[in-house]
């Protein structure tokens, strides 16, 4: 199946740079450039685009407000061109929200130096745009009461990536103020998961918080991995602690879900949860299989509600899941599985 990509973009740099990857690529077609919302409207009517590549900043009509009319009157595949800033990681985390599948940092003016690795990111991110599922069931958010569990033992772990901050979101916007730590492994670049943090924390109940390393994971507090490092913990008496490693990227990544999933194996065990969210690849998959095998409750996100479903796919494969479940269900099975157990398993 060839793949036909619109890119829209301000920049006659950066629409050259991308239409000679898209071409020089197999399986990719360039169905041509825009270099503004105006031109791009109408190319998406008379071409049909299957994926569009989309700057955020653009003059006349944002990227925003261009993507929010698309989804509503055409709804195509997007993945966005952002700025590596604080104000570009706001803008590409509304886009999300929005509706678009996923984002590429803008190419650095010396792109030239890494245009292979630049051009399998963008490459490997338009053939999963391709892939995704626009009318995926749209996550509902409940309001979900305290539980009758506290204690410390306990945690929960979530794995995700395209597509994952909105299935985080989700889960997280549900969790009533008491429940356990969380940490969470969602792959994105420095600097967005920062924003990322602030947003989580700004709309839940619990509290949430970009890892620093060394911190005692608390309940009613969310933690999560930094763009640069990979996110695990370590046993500290009867408490737990953020570790942050800045090691080699591993299943592709870091941070890596497989990485966090396997340090919460060794020190927490069965008394973890493990969740493991939409996303491309199979990074978490092995890492979920090994904290299952040590007897903790592990949640799949079904193929329905995922933007690209191949995370968990590839863990069902390998028989990781306890249960697999629409993203709107997870967050109470997560707490009755909380209320089932109690305290009944320290560490």
């Amino acid at each position: 199946m060839t793949i036909n990509v619109l890119v829209v973009d301000d920049s006659a740099l950066i629409r050259r740079l991308l239409s000679d990857i898209i071409n020089k690529t197999p399986g990719l077609t360039l169905a041509g450039t825009a270099p503004d919302a105006y031109v791009a409207r109408k190319m998406v009517i008379e071409l049909s685009p299957d994926v569009i590549t989309l700057d955020i900043e653009m003059p006349k009509v944002d990227g925003l407000r261009f993507l929010e009319v698309l989804m509503q009157a055409k709804p195509t595949p997007v993945v966005m061109i952002s700025t590596l800033t604080e104000r570009g990681a706001d803008a590409t985390l509304r886009a999300l929200e929005l509706g678009a599948v996923d984002f590429v940092p803008k190419p650095r003016l010396d792109i030239a130096k890494g245009i292979d690795e630049y051009q399998a990111i963008i490459v490997s991110k338009i053939r999963a745009a391709a892939s995704s599922r626009l009318t995926r069931v749209r996550p509902r958010v409940q309001q979900l009461p305290r539980i009758t569990y506290t204690g410390t033992e306990k945690l929960v772990a979530i794995g995700a990536s395209t597509g994952g901050t909105e299935a985080i979101k989700c889960i997280i916007e549900s969790l009533p103020a008491n429940a356990p730590a969380t940490i969470i492994t969602q792959h994105m670049p420095p600097g967005f998961t920062t924003s990322f943090a602030k947003r989580l924390d700004a709309c839940s109940k619990i509290s949430v918080r970009e890892a620093r390393g060394n911190e005692r994971l608390l309940p009613g507090t969310a933690y999560l991995a930094p763009g640069s490092q990979h996110l695990t913990i370590r046993r500290d008496g009867a408490d737990y602690r953020t570790v942050l490693q800045d090691s080699p990227r591993v299943s592709g990544h870091k941070p890596s879900v497989d990485v966090m999933f396997e340090s919460v194996s060794k020190n927490a065990g069965h008394n973890a949860l493990g969740v493991l969210l939409t996303g491309m690849g199979k990074d978490g998959a092995n890492g979920l299989l090994t904290l299952h095998k040590l007897g903790a409750y592990t949640i799949c996100q079904n193929e329905a509600s995922c933007v690209v479903f191949g995370m968990p796919k590839a863990a069902i494969a390998l028989n990781a899941a306890s249960v697999v479940l629409d993203i709107s269900d997870i967050p109470l099975a997560l707490l009755d599985q909380l209320e089932a157990v109690k305290a009944g398993s320290r560490l």
